[in-house]
């Protein structure tokens, strides 16, 4: 890696974190660089993955005061996330990733439909369960959450879209709040994916370019404070044109690749 390249691959760091803060989809940044800097897909994927593990955790800490009162229903989602990423990681390894690729796009897609139709649609569902109350989104959501964990273990862009829209949609909640729930979720991904796959590299020969988890660290680190910055001051409704615009050039970046 020469200078040029490593300093693509910071910038390309810092603004995923960002960008994974606010919304998610920041891998849509740091993977296809890496690819264009003559990285091999998977070596890429795994790569971008360990790399991004620092911005979440700062990402999550920056929006600290929105985590109040949070904590049980976090412990209880984070099993899901934690075993969904163990999943995803493992079929990441033995599957080809040209298997994937239908499925990422769709993926999006419904993704971005849940997000627009979000408050209409947590409307209905809370007259529905009027009586009910499940203030950790019940055994639909762990399920949720545990596909958005094989999902992100699997292929980490997008997934804060995902899990934006399957907890906007089962809990009654501030969306900023909802975006800090998806931050720690997020992270938990991509932590014990990045265990695995760190795991994977010690006994199974898996190839991870440690230089380039260095450059990306260090950017998602800075990335994780500023997007926190930016995007707790958000409204609502801006904040769910963001995550739409940010997910159909997800969409459109994955049809051009």
């Amino acid at each position: 890696m020469n200078l040029l390249d490593a300093a693509a691959i910071f910038a390309a760091g810092v603004a995923a974190g960002s960008i994974n803060t606010v919304v998610g989809s920041g891998s849509l940044i740091t993977f296809p660089t890496m690819l264009a800097l003559g990285y091999p897909p998977v070596v890429a994927n795994i790569s971008n993955n360990i790399g991004l593990v620092p911005g979440g955790v700062t990402g999550a800490y920056g929006y600290r005061e929105e985590l109040k009162g949070q904590r049980s229903r976090l412990v209880r989602l984070a099993s899901a996330s934690f075993l969904g990423a163990v999943i995803g990681g493992l079929l990441l390894l033995g599957l080809p990733a040209e298997a994937f690729n239908v499925i990422v796009i769709a993926l999006i897609i419904i993704a971005l439909v849940l997000v627009v139709v979000q408050p209409r649609l947590q409307r209905w569902m809370m007259r529905r369960r009027e009586g009910e109350h499940h203030p950790h989104g019940g055994p639909v959501l762990w399920a949720g959450v545990l596909f958005a964990g094989m999902y992100g273990g699997y292929f980490g862009a997008a997934q804060g879209i995902i899990l934006i829209a399957l907890l906007g949609i089962m809990l009654d909640d501030d969306l900023q709040r909802i975006n800090a729930g998806k931050n720690v979720l997020s992270a938990v991904v991509n932590g014990t994916a990045a265990l695995l796959f760190t795991l994977m590299w010690l006994f199974a020969d898996t190839k991870v370019s440690w230089l380039a988890v260095l450059m990306i660290a260090a950017g998602s680190t800075c990335g994780g404070l500023i997007g926190a910055r930016v995007g707790r001051r958000i409204p609502p409704l801006v904040l769910r044109g963001v995550i739409v615009a940010v997910g159909v050039a997800a969409i459109v970046n994955l049809l051009l690749a």
